[in-house]
């Protein structure tokens, strides 16, 4: 008899999944792309122009080259700069509030936000958001708040020429667009790790690119 290889947080992933789904799927302003293989979802004007400029802005202080965990980093797999927020500053704290309520999290099981800047060049070649815990890294993220469920990420800017979110297995480009939150289950509904959504921060050809990201734990982050 073969036994069943045990995912770690399948039972928390599958019921938060399900009660974000619910939630977000009755809200007539939020548009979910039309695919069977993920669940990625859309809010329109989720920031205001203002607090954009102000995002920006913090970007430009914050960032530094990004970094990806040492047992997964490939040479110029990911090229732009990255930063996190201070969680504790009053409009940082308030818009992640924000994406906490619209989704219907604790928000003690969220990271820091983090922003990122895209210029010329470069890019973030496909990927996932969750963990893969046959990896040495897993052992830590694993005390940290455990896997990764949902993502939120919001436009900035627009960005003359490149610069699209590619789900690389569900064929949708996504341009960005000031204001517009993306919101994606890393998740299947059953509760393990969708492959489906594997994404790509592609090139920005022309201009450049600022996004803020804010990734939720099964379990309290610290």
């Amino acid at each position: 008899m073969t036994k069943t290889a045990v995912i770690p947080d399948q039972d928390a992933l599958k019921r938060i999944g399900a009660q974000v789904r619910q939630r977000l799927e009755s809200d007539p302003e939020i548009y979910k792309v039309p695919t069977d293989i993920a669940e990625i979802f859309a809010v329109p004007n989720f920031l205001t122009p203002e607090e954009c400029r102000r995002f920006i802005a913090m970007i430009d202080v914050v960032a530094r080259p990004s970094e990806l965990h040492e047992t997964a980093y490939i040479e110029k797999f990911r090229t732009s700069y990255s930063g996190n927020f201070n969680p504790h500053d009053p409009f940082v704290k308030g818009i992640s509030r924000r994406i906490d309520d619209l989704l219907g999290m604790n928000p003690a099981t969220g990271e820091a936000i983090q922003g990122q800047r895209y210029l010329p060049g470069q890019e973030f070649k496909p990927h996932n958001d969750w963990f893969y815990t046959d990896q040495e890294y897993w052992k830590m993220e694993r005390k940290r708040g455990g896997q990764r469920c949902w993502t939120a990420m919001a436009f900035l800017n627009t960005v003359p020429q490149g610069g699209h979110t590619h789900f690389t297995h569900v064929g949708a480009s996504i341009e960005p667009k000031p204001g517009v939150l993306l919101i994606w289950n890393n998740a299947k509904p059953d509760g393990s790790p969708n492959e489906d959504t594997m994404h790509a921060g592609t090139p920005v050809i022309e201009g450049s690119k600022y996004v803020l990201t804010k990734w939720y734990r099964t379990r309290k982050h610290n």
